[in-house]
């Protein structure tokens, strides 16, 4: 057993409006994901099974055709391998879990995450 603490990990700067905590398991990664008002996250896709947590703030995710704003407290499931997009409508505070772990993030693949 291990206790974590997001006040002891430091964030990652993926760019000026974007950044990250996370921890990884050896089978899912949680994150945490700081947007600031208009940052994006392109339309993507991974292996990863993934649930979002808006925990404050609103994003508008995009995928299967539709959009959706999740309130804070919902939650959103993403499928394997379905393209989506996230744009924060207003600062924004996203807790994500992802099963198995983003191999991508630990080792640096993850460009899409990088750009603007």
């Amino acid at each position: 057993m291990k206790i974590y603490s997001w006040e002891g990990i430091p964030p990652e700067a993926l760019n000026e409006n974007l950044w990250r905590k996370v921890i990884h398991g050896s089978k899912m990664t949680l994150a945490q994901i700081h947007f600031d008002k208009g940052a994006a996250v392109p339309s993507h896709h991974h292996e990863n099974e993934q649930f979002s947590l808006v925990v404050s703030g609103a994003v508008r995710f995009e995928l299967e055709g539709k959009e959706v704003v999740p309130k804070p407290g919902e939650i959103i499931h993403i499928p394997s391998n379905v393209p989506h997009r996230v744009v924060a409508l207003e600062e924004s505070i996203v807790m994500d879990i992802f099963s198995p772990i983003r191999q991508d993030w630990i080792d640096g693949t993850d460009d899409y995450f990088r750009k603007k």
